[in-house]
């Protein structure tokens, strides 16, 4: 997570090279080379991530009435193949690609949100819910099939989940009656969560990853300083 300048940018049909990592589309599979220096450890990160979708998705996801961001589910379904020069980094698995697109800044439209990602017999089920500052509330309910073929469901109602470290409110789908569960801790933040949780929808236990962020605590003028601690700056890197 480091921010460079425009000179460590280029981009071709199949490659966006971001200082000396990238990303490649090479025989239908997405390659994610790392090159990159931890913080606060200065560690060196070296390794390939390699994603192989079992499909393709041509599904946008807007998230606001206008249009202003999107969320492009691109691989909900894939396997996943890491491979990083450190003990215990390396492993295979399920696992899936997606991104988020805007014209605006994120606490400009959405004062928090969540997002979950769940394997499930069939595929996948991905809930993403948001309070939107200028639009009602957004709730996307998606099953994706493991044949490719994609159908909105019925969202079970939100239950809470326990607040994160950074007592970040957590909210996720569920049956009535079921209580989810973290079950893995993954990343936290002041403003921001990640981890692994158990859920039980249509009747099926699921561990999946869930997701909180608050947008309000983000766009604080005293939170804001703190990110360069987290995600540094340098225009070094040449191509």
């Amino acid at each position: 997570m480091t921010e460079r300048g425009k000179e460590s940018l280029t981009q071709s049909t199949d490659k966006l090279q971001i200082g000396p990592s990238s990303y490649t589309w090479c025989n239908g599979k997405l390659i994610i080379a790392i090159n990159e220096i931890s913080t606060p450890h200065f560690d060196r990160v070296l390794g390939t991530v390699t994603i192989t979708p079992k499909h393709v998705t041509d599904i946008e996801v807007n998230l606001t009435e206008d249009g202003s961001h999107v969320w492009r589910p691109f691989a909900p379904n894939a396997e996943i193949d890491v491979e990083i020069d450190k003990k215990g980094w390396n492993w295979k698995g399920h696992g899936y690609f997606d991104a988020n697109f805007g014209t605006r800044a994120l606490e400009q439209d959405f004062s928090y949100w969540t997002w979950s990602r769940l394997p499930c017999k069939d595929g996948c089920i991905a809930f993403y819910d948001a309070d939107r500052r200028h639009d009602n509330p957004l709730s996307v309910s998606l099953k994706f099939r493991s044949d490719g073929s994609v159908e909105q469901i019925t969202a079970p109602p939100q239950t809470r989940l326990s607040r994160s470290l950074w007592a970040v409110k957590r909210k996720t789908r569920s049956d009535i009656g079921y209580n989810p569960t973290q079950v893995k801790h993954m990343l936290d933040a002041p403003f921001y969560t990640r981890s692994a949780i158990k859920t039980r929808i249509d009747g099926e236990e699921i561990t999946g990853i869930h997701e909180a962020l608050d947008l309000n605590r983000f766009s604080s003028p005293f939170l804001k300083p703190m990110l360069v601690m987290r995600v540094p700056r340098t225009t070094k890197w040449r191509p």
